[in-house]
């Protein structure tokens, strides 16, 4: 587990870290809240989610604890993805909802992260001749289900395309377009993606 872990929340972070040295510069603002009790945690995801409040920051000795215990509020669904390049070093980015996205999925019971991810990029570009590189981050965002507050925690994994077969955007699941972007073009399509998103991204360093 990562040494601080955002936590998006309609497009507002949480980040939980163990000190104050780890607070990165976009959080200057942020409310720090040390070692919250369950209640003002629910306090604060509310807000977050509500958009009264910007950012935050929950500061515990152990980050992986801390993470469990903001998880309690939350149903957590694990889930892989991929960003996939092609041999002239483009991008496949998909248009869904609104935004440009990239292709995840939830993991099935018994399956393991790499194969989640390989699936899910077949079903949802209809690209199947996709060889995985390295595990590139964890991304964790929140979202609405039915009565459910979900915590999708995302395992994101690099990878290459290297056959012939045209994109099929999978309809059923609201993609519109799928698009190769070139490098210089990318930045474009972030800034109508998710921060999520946009983290990958940094952390691919592509």
């Amino acid at each position: 587990m990562q040494a601080t872990i955002t936590i998006y929340l309609n497009e507002r972070p949480l980040l939980l870290s163990a000190d104050t040295t780890n607070i990165p510069a976009q959080f200057p603002k942020a409310k720090v809240y040390d070692n919250p009790d369950p209640i003002k945690m629910e306090s604060v995801l509310q807000k977050l989610e509500d958009g009264k409040k910007e950012a935050a920051v929950f500061i515990a000795p152990d980050v992986k604890q801390l993470f469990k215990k903001v998880s309690l509020h939350f149903t957590t669904l694990v889930a892989a993805g991929g960003l996939i390049t092609n041999p002239a070093g483009e991008v496949l980015m998909m248009f869904r909802r609104g935004k440009w996205d990239l292709p995840k999925g939830k993991q099935d019971p018994g399956e393991d992260l790499e194969t989640c991810a390989l699936r899910e990029v077949a079903e949802e570009t209809g690209l199947h001749t996709v060889s995985l590189e390295n595990k590139i981050t964890e991304t964790y965002h929140y979202y609405p289900m039915k009565n459910k507050k979900v915590l999708k925690h995302t395992h994101w994994y690099r990878m290459l395309f290297t056959g012939t077969e045209l994109t099929v955007p999978q309809i059923e699941e609201d993609i519109q377009d799928l698009e190769w972007v070139k490098p210089e073009n990318v930045d474009k399509y972030l800034k109508f993606s998710y921060e999520n998103i946009r983290e990958v991204f940094r952390a691919s360093n592509l």
